[in-house]
């Protein structure tokens, strides 16, 4: 389990490969998915969980000017390469 804090504004890309397990839960901010199509999806606020596996999420965004964290649980994969994660 680890966190990832996006920056406001900060998007970070969603690859299938290395998210296809990923579940994660907004502690704080609010996050917006984007859509493989290019296209905004829902924004989701805290306590939301979500699970990125078949989703199509092609990216995370914080929408917002403050810091936005979400916790990720990956089985069998700890630690996601991505700038921006902390344990």
């Amino acid at each position: 389990m680890w966190t990832l804090a996006l920056r406001g504004g900060e998007r970070v890309a969603v690859v299938a490969a290395q998210w296809s397990d990923a579940f994660g839960v907004v502690t704080r901010g609010r996050v917006q998915l984007e859509l493989r199509d290019g296209e905004p999806g829902p924004v989701l606020g805290r306590d939301a969980g979500f699970w990125l596996r078949g989703t199509g999420v092609r990216a995370l965004r914080n929408p917002d000017r403050r810091t936005a964290k979400v916790r990720i649980v990956t089985p069998g994969n700890p630690r996601l390469p991505l700038d921006g994660g902390t344990t």
